[in-house]
């Protein structure tokens, strides 16, 4: 069973997502349970596979019927995609886990098929992250997206239209992605990572084709990133989008992306010719991304559309990082990844509580809100603290390395953007924080009815809140120990420290 590992993180989710709709049908109940089992199993599977890579001290392949490659489909499991697809069968489950109330009035066909979507989109992310195929990388792509476009739409009609909107561009993308893959394939022959790191650089300096093919694969992912100013998709789907589904999304998928080009630009074209060039131009688009997501932040009165233009600034945070290209700032890049996913997905869960407890998103209407709903604003301070960058929070430890090695770099521009950006985030989180926790006098324009009384009881689900409290503490545990994360996992992801 261990040595299937690789292949097992994908198969138990996908199966019981094709299974959820004919089982719900039969016991909704007895459907949640298996789907949760199944979540956890997804999670096991996942740890078990990166505890066994860094035992191994190298990367683990895994031929898929035992062809080799290239001619056969090969998973690898390093330390990068098993410690990346560990996080992400984490927040699946807790994900999972905080949607119980919401999915409580729906009828069992809506239940069954919200686990399988949900649960189809998790197996597309995991492939993504540790398939050793270029083609298969995007297959696997258009499972999560198509999946994700369902749950997305799910949300009403404004998130119907955002949806359709996404899906739009998403398919531009996917395109651009499949048609630069089409002349990698042409120039080389072959599809498979380890193959391509061989046939590439010697083609890399002077073709043209290859320069196309650079272009077409970095546009196509920077959409899905959401880098500026390929975003237009992100604020209205975030916006839109049920609490429990746009916390998974929010937190994993431009993340995966992040990944992938982090993957193919450092591993499979390993920084040569045009790579460098683009990777340059994305670093000053995600300097101005990271300006752009912050101020439009600024200007937002609704938390979730808020949260929707700081993701803008937080994945750019990432391709910075890419760009600059050194030690430290791919270390910085690699744990704001972490960061990042956590953190906003904590941040959606809290934005999703206080709607379905109050049904209030507008931030100047949350008078109050610390009385009533003490623990979950408590924790929204934390996330805010990571946010802002502030110790001991997973946040700061992230942008201080991003910090470092644009020092190392000499790119002052960056280090004055980077600590530009926390000066903002800490003005937009601040001024949610003191409206919830009543600093200073009242605004004028807050209606009497939206100063909310304390609350007695518990505030919010057991199945909401717990999720919410253990990825408050997982916030500041990361950060707490975040040297052992980086010494222990991140450090054996770099290019020159991979075998």
């Amino acid at each position: 069973m261990t040595a299937h590992l690789p292949i097992l993180m994908i198969v138990v989710p996908l199966a019981m997502g094709l299974a959820s709709p004919v089982l719900a049908m039969l016991s909704t109940r007895l459907t949640r349970a298996l789907v949760l089992l199944s979540a956890a199993a997804t999670l096991g599977c996942a740890a078990g596979a990166l505890q066994r890579t860094l035992e191994m001290g190298e990367s683990w392949s895994y031929w898929l019927a035992g062809w080799p490659p290239p001619w056969g489909i090969e998973y690898v499991v390093d330390p990068l995609a098993g410690g990346l697809n560990t996080l992400i069968a984490f927040l699946a489950l807790v994900t999972l886990v905080y949607a119980g109330p919401y999915l409580e009035k729906r009828t069992p066909l809506e239940k069954g098929t919200f686990y399988a979507l949900f649960l189809l989109t998790v197996a597309g992310l995991m492939g993504m992250v540790i398939t050793g195929d270029m083609f298969n990388l995007y297959v696997f792509l258009e499972i999560c997206s198509l999946t994700a476009y369902a749950l997305i739409a799910s949300g009403g009609r404004r998130a119907t239209v955002a949806a359709i909107r996404y899906l739009i561009i998403g398919s531009a993308a996917a395109c651009m992605y499949l048609l630069g893959l089409g002349y990698v394939h042409v120039m080389t022959g072959s599809l498979n990572m380890a193959d391509l790191m061989v046939l590439l650089p010697p083609l890399m300096a002077d073709s043209p084709v290859m320069v196309l093919a650079v272009v077409l694969m970095a546009a196509g992912l920077g959409i899905k990133v959401a880098l500026f100013p390929l975003h237009g998709w992100l604020p209205d789907t975030y916006s839109y989008t049920p609490a429990p589904v746009l916390a998974f999304i929010a937190a994993v998928m431009t993340k995966v992306a992040a990944y992938a080009l982090y993957r193919i630009f450092f591993f499979v074209f390993a920084v040569a010719g045009p790579v460098s060039v683009t990777l340059e131009v994305m670093g000053w688009l995600a300097a101005a991304g990271i300006l752009f997501g912050s101020i439009m932040a600024i200007a937002q009165r609704d938390l979730w559309r808020m949260l929707a233009y700081s993701s803008v600034a937080q994945v750019a945070y990432i391709v910075l990082g890419l760009a600059i290209g050194n030690s430290l700032a791919l270390i910085g890049a690699l744990l704001h990844i972490v960061s990042h996913s956590v953190v906003k997905g904590l941040l959606f869960l809290i934005a999703g509580g206080v709607k379905w407890q109050t049904g209030l998103r507008n931030i100047p209407e949350f008078v109050g809100m610390a009385r009533h709903m003490p623990w979950t604003m408590g924790v929204f301070v934390i996330a805010a603290m990571s946010m802002i960058g502030l110790p001991p929070t997973i946040g700061f430890f992230s942008k201080w390395y991003l910090i470092l090695g644009a020092v190392e770099a000499g790119a002052w521009v960056f280090v004055a953007v980077l600590i530009a950006s926390s000066l903002l985030t800490a003005i937009y989180f601040f001024r949610a924080i003191e409206f919830a926790y009543l600093k200073g006098k009242k605004p004028e324009e807050v209606p009497a009815e939206a100063v909310l009384p304390a609350r007695a009881g518990l505030e919010l689900p057991v199945r909401m809140l717990v999720p919410i409290l253990v990825l408050g503490v997982g916030v500041v545990l990361l950060g707490l120990f975040n040297e052992q994360l980086v010494t222990n996992v991140i450090q054996y992801a770099l290019p020159w420290r991979l075998p």
